[in-house]
């Protein structure tokens, strides 16, 4: 699945070093007053040493969550990273290359930014119960919880009927966060100033009803009488909650704008605070169907798809979907997001046309998560940043 969004980048100098460095004489720009520093390469024995001990704690996570895996009947799989399609999320940047036949003869391929159409296909081949670690690559993202390569964890569940699988998988989120504390032995989470009680039960609101508590928006007058988005209305409610708009933004811009500012101050939603005084880690449920192309739209409020999201300390983990298996649906809500895409970047990437030709074979109920596994561990861990719990992160 790997469904995150796009947000703003922030460079960071050092990328490589745990520790502060301090600055050799070759280190020092002749001539000026500012001393400049380089930072110390992973491989160096002395920072190996400092980031080994948080590597084997990643080990002992990964193998605790694949004894679990095991345990409830999941099958581990290897989907490919070389697709037809990366994906086709509006700001997620993915690497191109090309296969070449014996021939002679050149196709674009690309790395994928998500296992998720591979896992999918899976499914339609009649697997029930899958998960895999995974290598994914996006490009243009790099921060303390962004690189261009790193490890996703995607599991899915098959199923015919009712919502249990969509259940379930928010179910095996809350035991995997046990397991990683148990592991770590570590339960209260850190990040910038936030301190989560990691095990702690989860606090689980809707996407309408935390964006009614925190800015007094009422989520269906954000849709016109026909139930079409309408841009008008979010960006008069945003500007209400004090979130600026341009006049060029679409609704799904402002949107985006919004869920950051509910992200950001979601420790004040009800229920959160643990009685340690310590956060709660938060499930948001129900996001606009029209941002969630790839999820089943809820029957009872169709204007809602049946997607979560899991935080902790601020941080997106995990988003987890009730898998849509309509292929006219789903390839409406892809050629919008490219659509998007080729807006915003001048770019567009290729449907997956054997994924939309599955997809009337996948159960009809089934649901699937994916979870950022380097930001699971630096939480866990207590690292700072992902490159930390990495082997050998991306040199910068």
């Amino acid at each position: 699945m790997g469904r995150q969004r796009a947000v703003d980048f922030f460079p960071i100098a050092g990328f490589y070093s745990l520790a502060p460095f301090s600055p050799s004489p070759a280190a020092v720009c002749v001539g000026k007053s500012t001393p400049m520093t380089s930072p110390s390469p992973w491989w160096q024995k002395d920072r190996h040493k400092d980031r080994r001990p948080l590597l084997l704690a990643r080990n002992r996570i990964k193998d605790a969550f694949r004894r679990w895996f095991t345990d409830q009947g999941f099958v581990e799989v290897e989907p490919g990273a070389l697709q037809a399609s990366p994906g086709n999320e509006t700001h997620l940047r993915a690497f191109k290359t090309e296969l070449i036949s014996p021939a002679g003869t050149r196709h674009n391929m690309y790395l994928h930014t998500s296992p998720e159409f591979a896992c999918k296909k899976l499914l339609a081949a009649g697997e029930p119960k899958i998960f895999a670690f995974t290598q994914v690559f996006r490009n243009a993202e790099t921060s303390p919880l962004h690189t261009p390569e790193f490890t996703m964890l995607e599991w899915y569940r098959a199923g015919n009927t009712g919502d249990e699988q969509y259940a379930n998988v928010q179910e095996d989120c809350s035991a995997l966060v046990a397991v990683a504390t148990q592991t770590a032995t570590n339960t209260a989470w850190r990040w910038k100033g936030r301190t989560c009680d990691a095990g702690q039960s989860s606090v689980t609101k809707s996407v309408p009803a935390a964006l009614a508590e925190l800015f007094q928006i009422d989520f269906m007058d954000l849709f016109d009488a026909h139930g079409e988005p309408d841009r008008n209305a979010l960006a008069k409610a945003s500007r209400r909650a004090e979130i600026s708009v341009a006049d060029d933004e679409t609704w799904g811009d402002i949107f985006s704008k919004l869920m950051v500012a509910l992200e950001t101050r979601y420790g004040e939603l009800a229920g959160i605070t643990a009685p340690n005084g310590l956060e709660r880690s938060m499930v948001l449920d129900l996001y606009p169907a029209c941002m969630s192309p790839l999820a089943r739209v809820c029957e009872q409020s169709p204007g809602l798809a049946k997607r979560f999201e899991l935080f902790i300390c601020g941080i997106e983990l995990a988003n987890g979907f009730a898998e849509s298996n309509d292929p006219i649906e789903v390839r409406s809500g892809l050629t919008t997001q490219m659509n998007e895409k080729e807006r915003i970047y001048g770019e567009r990437y290729p449907l997956d046309r054997e994924f939309l030709a599955a997809l009337p074979q996948i159960p009809p109920a089934s649901a699937g998560c994916a979870l950022g596994f380097d930001r699971l561990v630096m939480l866990a861990t207590g690292a700072t940043r992902i490159d930390q719990v990495q082997w050998t992160p991306l040199p910068r």
